[in-house]
């Protein structure tokens, strides 16, 4: 974990960056366009979309216009939870995919585990994934009775689960089970959507490395072994959020920062959101 283009290797073997830029809730055109150019600019090179958001076809003109290769990218889009099924996923990648401008994509995750389609769901990712659409597939806010059943029936065991996770809600438990299944776990809300900026423990911290609080919440990520990406559209967080590899965080500060555990979610529950 040198620098942002250090990387993860999944259980397939495929490296994804450690470090990401998100754009939900980035609005279409110009801002997520601007964003996705700054982060690149910046050094990031791995970016987190989905078909929900509404930016792909933006995400996409960055990626055209950043100048990096297409290979020195790690692009990753998910299938919304009213596109789920197997007919519906494959037609939802494609239309995904033609709104990146893109041949294929490093990752392709199911949003939401939505209990009367999601192996239905999954069957179609691993057509992709055998098809070489997707050079990885996963899934996104499975706790791990989602996971067990999943696997249950799965050919391709899936290569990462992104799920809320932040100091507040630290999902320790799914972080073991997933690591013991090789499913490398990602934080989507990794500052908790600025819940945590007046926390006492992260400023003391903070102050002794010279960091920002948040600088200290995602280095807390690398050190656990968390894949994430943070969301900004001002150019100046995106560097500042990505400048965390020039310190380390000691056992002693780790310990206090899973100290701050209350399972509290400030985003939808898996089990109680637009499920079926």
């Amino acid at each position: 974990m040198m620098n942002l283009k250090s990387a993860t290797k999944l259980a397939n073997g495929v490296e994804m960056p450690w470090f990401g830029l998100g754009v939900f809730k980035v609005q279409e055109g110009q801002e997520v366009i601007d964003s996705v150019k700054t982060a690149i600019k910046a050094g990031y090179r791995s970016i987190d979309t989905a078909s929900v958001y509404g930016n792909e076809e933006g995400v996409g003109q960055a990626i055209r216009e950043s100048g990096v290769a297409r290979e020195e990218l790690f692009i990753t889009t998910k299938v919304w939870n009213t596109e789920q099924g197997y007919d519906s996923t494959l037609a939802a990648f494609d239309q995904s995919l033609s709104k990146l401008g893109l041949d294929y994509a490093d990752l392709y995750l199911v949003h939401w585990p939505i209990r009367a389609k999601y192996k239905d769901t999954w069957r179609a990712l691993e057509k992709l994934y055998a098809d070489g659409k997707v050079r990885a597939i996963g899934v996104s806010n499975f706790q791990i009775d989602h996971l067990e059943d999943l696997l249950a029936d799965a050919t391709v065991k899936p290569m990462v689960n992104q799920v809320e996770l932040h100091p507040l809600l630290n999902q320790q438990e799914l972080r073991e089970y997933c690591k013991a299944q090789g499913i490398q776990i990602e934080a989507w809300a990794p500052l908790a959507q600025g819940h945590l900026l007046d926390n006492e423990v992260l400023a003391d911290i903070a102050a002794r490395h010279n960091k920002t609080l948040p600088q200290v919440i995602l280095r807390w990520d690398l050190q656990n072994g968390i894949v994430t990406i943070p969301k900004s559209i001002k150019e100046e967080r995106i560097i500042a959020n990505a400048d965390i590899f020039d310190f380390e965080l000691s056992e002693e500060e780790i310990s206090r920062i899973n100290g701050l555990n209350r399972d509290q979610r400030f985003g939808s529950h898996p089990d109680r959101f637009n499920n079926e």
